[in-house]
């Protein structure tokens, strides 16, 4: 393994993080505007919303930590390389590789309680129950 390997995750982890930023932020846009909405009209399809919310929006949290987590031990596996410490840089790297690997399924599972968001309001605007 050379320094490429490690270097080479850098661009995907930085999309990645930039793209759960951006879904953190569409988030807490909404939680505000259905904050508001409620504060003026209480209604029970916002409270129902409130809990896949505030599930997504700690999800987002885990996966971004984990995103970072897995960034800073590439760094070291870098460094590791650099100072030649060869079977101590591949272990960091795995590591770097299985945290990346759980960011990437806690995404998948925060997409999974969006589209069942999404479900409740598409049914309400149906009027099905």
């Amino acid at each position: 393994m050379d320094l490429t390997t490690p270097a080479v995750l850098f661009p995907a982890i930085s999309l990645l993080l930039l793209a759960f930023t951006n879904r953190f932020l569409g988030l807490a846009q909404v939680i505000r505007s259905l904050h508001e909405k409620h504060r003026a009209q209480p209604d029970e399809l916002i409270v129902a919303q409130i809990g896949s919310l505030r599930r997504r929006v700690r999800l987002i949290r885990s996966m971004q930590t984990l995103g970072v987590l897995s960034l800073i031990l590439c760094t070291v596996c870098i460094f590791l390389i650099f100072v030649q410490q060869l079977r101590i840089a591949e272990y960091v790297f795995g590591a770097s590789l299985v945290l990346m690997v759980g960011s990437l399924t806690l995404s998948l599972w925060e997409i999974h309680i969006s589209v069942h968001a999404l479900d409740l309001q598409l049914r309400d605007l149906e009027g099905k129950p």
